[in-house]
Formats: C-alpha cells, structure tokens, sequence
C-alpha cells in the first residue's frame, strides 16, 4: 500500500463550527498537527471531542468523585464498566448510559440500541450479562407526544431486551412537565465474569493484527455523537440518520462469539463500537496501550456501496466489535466469529508510532496521534462559569404553611396512589421479559429492588436505579445526596449491602452558567452520599444538552446502586405485608417538611419548597440498623418511605400483600399532612411478628434509631385512625389503572 497525495475537502473554520468545533478548538487542532486537518481528520475531531466522547465540561468535576474502594477491582473510567469483587472468584461488571437524544427523535429505535450498547460495555470486559435495569424520564402524560414517546421507548426496550435474552428486573419511570419533549432514557446492564476472565480494552503489541468483528458497516448513526452533544430543536426530526438500528439477534451472536473468542486466549484487547464507531475505538485502545495502528478501511466489511473513510469511520452501525489478538492467531480468532455467521476480518495492525493512521484506496485519510482525541488525555478539559439560579431563593422560601389543606385525608390518598409517579408501573414492565434465565428472585413492581440469584451459590446480586429530579431542581446538593441515599436504601431495604454505584447524569447546557453550578452541586452532593455510605464511583455517563425550546428538563443524576445479599434464601425482604396479627413499625427520622413532594405536585401543582430533610449520618446509621435486623430474621416486611410519604408507603404495602392494616400516626411528631405526605428522609415502614416487639425496640434504641410502633396488619383495609380509611381492593384499582388508562387514550 503506497501513499499518495490526500485530496478531500479544504476544512475551514465555517466547516469545523458546522461539525460543532469553535474556534478555539480548530485552532487547538492545527496546532496540535502542525497543519490544517483533512476533511476526514476533522470528522475524527469532531465526534471524539463531542462532549459525548470527551466529557470536555465534566471530566474536571467527574476526577472529584469518590472512586476508591477495597471491593473495585478496576477503577472509574479505566475499562468499559465498573467492576467489583464478589468474592468466590466472581466479579460483577454494570454500568448505566444515556440514550436520550435518539430517543426523543426515533424512541423506539433510540431505546433498543441503547439497550444494546450498554450490554456490549459489559461483555466487552468478558462479563455475561444477568440483568438489566432502566430509568426513564418523560413529559405530561396528557400529551399525546408524550404517550407516543413512552409506547416506543417500552417497545424498543422489550424487543431487543427480550430478544438478546436478559432479563429487566428493576427500573422507574416517571412523568414531569420538565421532560417534555426531551424525554430520558437510561439503560442498566449487570454481568458476571470469572476471575482472570475479563477482558481489557487496549492495543498493544507490535505487529499484532487489528480485527473487526460483527455486524456490517453501514451509513447509520454517522454523528451520533455530535447530535448527542447539542439540544434538542425543531430541525431534530432532520436527523434521523444518526439515529441507530439494533439487530438483537446478531447481538446474541456476538454476545456469545465473544465470549467464547476470549477463552481462546488469543486476544490482547477488545472494545466495542459505540458512539464515534471505529474512530473511537480505534483510538481509545491505541491511547491505552501507548502503541500506534494502521488501518485500512476497504477491508472494513461494508454493507453500503461507495461508503468514504469519513462514513465508515463514524457510523455507529450496531452490534460491532475491535479487537487487538496475538500475532498468527488471528484465524483462531475470525473461526470463531465465522462460526457464529458474523464477520471477523483483520483491518490493521499495531505499529512502532503513537498514531492511528486510516488508509482508504491507497491513500492516508487521516493520521492523528491517538493521545489527541480521548477524554482525560489530550482531549479538551474545561471549567465552566457557574452561576446560582435566581429561582433558588424564591421556592426554597416559599412558604408552605400559606396553602390550604384539605382535611379528607382518604381522597388525598387515593389522588396520589393516581399520580403517574406513584401508580402502578405494570404496563411497562409486563412488557419486558423480568424471569429469562430463570435466576430472577423479585422483578419490577412489588419490590424496592431488582433481585438475581448468582447461580452456583447462595447470594444475589440486588440493583436500584433512582434519582428524583424534583429535589435537585430545588436543592441541587440536597438532591444529589437523596439520590445516593435513597437508592441505596431501597438496596438495604431488600436485604442487601450496597457496594457501589455507576450514575447518569442528565443535566441541560454546560455553557449556561446556572446549569453549571447545577451540576457542580449536585455531584457534590452525590460525593458527600458515596463517602458516607461506602459506595464509591465505579464510573459513569454525562449527558449534557437535555433541553427543548422551553427549557432544560430538572437536573437529574440517576444513580445506579449495586448491592450483594449473602443468602437469598434467609435474607431476601420484600416489602407487601405477609401475616396478619404482624406488628407495624416506623423507623428512622421525623417527618417534617412537603417541599418537593408529589403532595404538593399532585394536589396543589406546585413544585417548590426546599428538597426534604436528610442527615447523612444518620442515614448510614439506619440502612446498618436495619440490615443487620434483616439479616437475623428480625423483620417480615421493609419498604423505604419516598414518593407521597408515609400514608402511600403504607398503602403500597398493603396492596402489594393484599392485606390491612389498623394504625395510628397520633405518637408521631409535626403536623398530620407532614406526617402522612412529607418525603423527608431516612424513613423506613417495617413489620415484625408480635412476640419480637422487644427484641425490636431493643434492637433499634441500641443502634440509636427511632421507633414508633403504628398498629398491626389485619382485615382488608387500611385504616389510619381517625383520619384515612380506604379498603385495599379498591386502593390497587386506582393504583394499577392509571397508565393502562392514560394508553388507552
């Protein structure tokens, strides 16, 4: 292959702003090479310095977060996922990404591949995919937009989900104004590797042959990355094009293909292509491993006529893999595929260079050193000008106490358990496939989290996704905090111990001031949490731009919380009463405050206030409290008390038991609306058998957490004396009619 003189188009400064470069990024560009870039390089640049790929203007607040902890095996941003130690020999790859931007242009398409990338993370690091989780994010549910957005994005998920064949065994979904239009969309994939059995995604070796693998190359999802990396507007709908196509099928194949292709022992590196294609990946190695590769691109299997290096350099066609294997196995390596009816074709090598060279009928179409494009290396890092948000002051003050509240407590609760965000998911998830595999314990609905049996031994792996936006849209800190702390909750209150996290943060434009400070607040909030409670950062997403021509959606961090229950069998805890004649108990904090809450959203549309109370200390102090009761067969029953406060907490529990209860809040602090609605923290509804009742208040005035003893389970209504009486047929009617309802319109 012999170099000829490069003829494309001249690139320009007006061409490098329309790849969504400014100028202070070109100029960086020239003077890095030493020229002006080729019209191919420039493409290169562009979707490896989108804040997609780079993380330009978070990478700075991303180094702060705690990352460090004796069970991470690897840490945040070294390989594709987080992974943590198991024990027995086992490690726990998961991590959770966006795909908000093609969702809200194709959303049945923009959630299936965003599915299926986020698996591809996790077997790309030699892990099996077990489960998989999701978070989703959308406008009024009035909007008729907004039922389209939630058909296709359920769909897309439960096809290729149910196809690749891994099971959904936890998730939210939830409904503001603030989505509206830019609906989110954030996958979770849980696997498992041996020990000695992961894979790295690295180059090095010279001489060892580059092998692209997988599915064909064609001119979908061509920037991608850079229509990630911008808001959402009318002109949209015009780019379709870097929405991707999944194939769930071929990912199976080159699900197992991989897998298998690793026990060979032959491969050096592996990496799959996502955003930025084979740019990226082609890159992100060749800058791990300090080693250069030449690639050819006329080997790259084509699935489209006439495809240039700029095109098959940035599409993010699906169900693609690179890989770097030992010089003279390379055929180990393509048999293998070829087995699986995927190609398996050597495209490069490793080279005596730091650059990553692309050649394209016999020419060199761009040749960038590899250190230049890649986030925390020569990519740009910047440290935006924050701003506090003028409204911070106005609904942190409002005042509360000025509304009027009713005093038929009975319909307050039965207009919540209708709220969409309270209401039964089970339209959305009868849509997925919870129990393939058949290791699924508890799936969607009746649980506070997802629970998977690790075949072979007695523990389970237990996942959480959660965020409530409200809270840091009025109190960014606070709600960082929250989200930590409620998801791990929500962990502990299944009878795990939580381990660590992975997060998505959604948040709108860095370049606006206030959305900045937003951001900074807020992933300090969620390092005050992490440090607290001992979950450290396994890495992430950021995905920035998430507005529409009426504003940014609320900021929202979701949290991904991984925890480990030692034996299923005796620990596992769900939250519906299980006996009659049980004792019902409250443990934890006051609950005082309805800033933020789905009260005051529901009832008196509002959302203001400051984010609910929650004491980090003390926090931790509960969650140790309570899994050490749950782990001695202390309690029948736990649910954490969140969304519409203590009264829906109690009504959840008995519909998801079928069962009553008598209680009485009258022994409880502050006024009857805070008690029964406030979304303060540290809260959790337990019940225990009646002859523990001592052994319980011995148990939690030790650990110097507060009790109240509410009642007992008994009949079939829920009766909260003198003030709410609802018979729990009718309660779960309400409560599971409400989406089904709103679909059907």
């Amino acid at each position: 292959m012999s170099q000829t003189t490069i003829q494309e188009p001249e690139v320009t400064l007006e061409l490098a702003e329309e790849h969504g470069l400014n100028a202070e990024e070109f100029e960086m560009i020239k003077t890095r090479l030493g020229r002006v870039p080729t019209f191919t390089e420039l493409g290169v640049y562009s979707v490896m310095w989108s804040e997609h790929c780079s993380y330009k203007n978070s990478i700075v607040e991303l180094k702060k977060l705690p990352s460090e902890g004796e069970n991470l095996l690897v840490g945040a941003g070294e390989e594709n996922a987080g992974l943590v130690d198991l024990g027995d020999g086992l490690g726990c790859a998961f991590k959770i990404e966006s795909h908000n931007h093609p969702s809200a242009i194709e959303p049945y398409q923009g959630a299936a591949t965003g599915v299926g990338g986020i698996h591809r993370d996790i077997f790309t690091m030699g892990a099996r995919p077990v489960a998989s989780l999701n978070s989703l994010r959308f406008g009024s549910m009035e909007n008729p937009r907004v039922r389209y957005l939630l058909d296709g994005v359920v769909r897309g998920i439960g096809d290729y989900g149910n196809s690749f064949g891994v099971p959904v065994i936890a998730g939210e979904v939830c409904f503001d104004e603030s989505y509206e239009g830019n609906p989110l969309v954030n996958a979770m994939s849980i696997g498992l590797v041996k020990e000695g059995e992961t894979a790295s995604a690295i180059s090095k070796g010279l001489g060892n042959p580059v092998i692209i693998v997988g599915a064909s190359t064609g001119r979908d999802g061509i920037h991608g990355a850079t229509f990630a990396s911008e808001e959402i507007s009318e002109e949209s709908e015009a780019k379709r094009p870097s929405v991707q196509v999944g194939d769930p099928f071929t990912e199976k194949l080159l699900l197992e293909a991989s897998l298998e292709v690793l026990k060979t022992g032959a491969v050096i590196g592996m990496q799959d292509m996502g955003a930025a294609g084979i740019a990226c990946s082609t890159s992100e190695m060749t800058a791990k491993g300090g080693q250069g590769m030449k690639i050819d691109l006329d080997k790259v299997p084509a699935r489209e006529d006439g495809m240039t290096a700029y095109e098959l350099l940035l599409s993010e066609s699906q169900e693609r893999m690179l890989i770097v294997a030992e010089k003279g196995r390379e055929q180990e390596v393509i048999d293998v595929y070829e087995k699986w009816d995927l190609h398996g074709v050597v495209i490069g090598e490793v080279v005596d260079t730091e650059n990553v060279t692309y050649w394209k009928d016999g020419e060199i179409k761009a040749d960038i050193p590899a250190e230049h494009l890649v986030l925390g290396g020569g990519a740009p890092q910047y440290i935006r000008e924050t701003k506090k948000p003028a409204y911070l002051d106005e609904v942190q003050n409002f005042d509360i106490d000025s509304l009027e509240h009713h005093d038929n407590y009975s319909e307050t609760v039965t207009r919540l358990l209708g709220s969409p965000n309270i209401a039964s998911k089970r339209w959305v998830h009868e849509q997925y496939d919870t129990m393939v595999r058949t290791n699924t314990v508890t799936g969607p609905g009746a649980s506070d989290s997802g629970v998977i049996r690790i075949k072979g031994s007695n523990k389970g792996l237990v996942a959480k996704t959660d965020c409530n936006g409200r809270y840091v849209y009025l109190n960014p800190r606070k709600g960082g905090q929250i989200a930590v702390a409620e998801s791990a909750r929500n962990v502990v209150c299944s009878g795990a111990k939580p381990m660590a996290i992975t997060n998505c943060l959604n948040f709108g434009n860095p370049y606006k001031p206030e959305v900045y400070w937003t951001f900074k607040e807020a992933l300090g909030g969620m390092a005050d949490a992490c440090r607290t409670l001992n979950t450290p950062v396994t890495g992430g997403n950021v995905s920035f731009y998430n507005e529409n021509p009426n504003g940014a959606i609320f900021p929202s961090p979701i949290i991904g919380m991984l925890g480990v229950i030692e034996d299923v069998e005796k620990h596992l805890m769900t939250p519906g009463f299980k006996k009659e004649g049980d004792i019902v108990l409250y443990i934890g904090a006051d609950r005082k405050g309805l800033g933020g809450s789905e009260y005051l959203k529901t009832i008196h549309e509002l959302t203001t206030g400051d984010a609910p109370e929650i004491d980090l200390k003390f926090e931790a102090n509960l969650q140790q409290a309570l899994l050490t009761a749950i782990q001695t067969g202390l309690i029948t029953a736990a649910h954490d008390v969140s969304d519409g406060g203590l009264a829906i907490a109690l009504a959840e529990m008995a519909i998801f038991g079928k069962k009553g209860a008598e209680v009485s809040v009258e022994t409880m602090k502050g006024s009857t609306h805070e008690i029964l609605f406030s979304e303060a923290q540290s809260g959790v509804v337990i019940t225990i058998p009646a002859a523990e009742l001592q052994t319980a208040k011995h148990h939690f005035e030790k650990a110097n957490v507060p009790m109240f003893e509410l009642g007992v389970v008994k009949g079939d209504s829920l009766e909260i004396k003198n003030l709410v009486s609802l018979n729990v047929d009718a309660a779960e009617k309400t409560y599971e009619s409400v989406i089904p309802k709103a679909m059907e319109a």
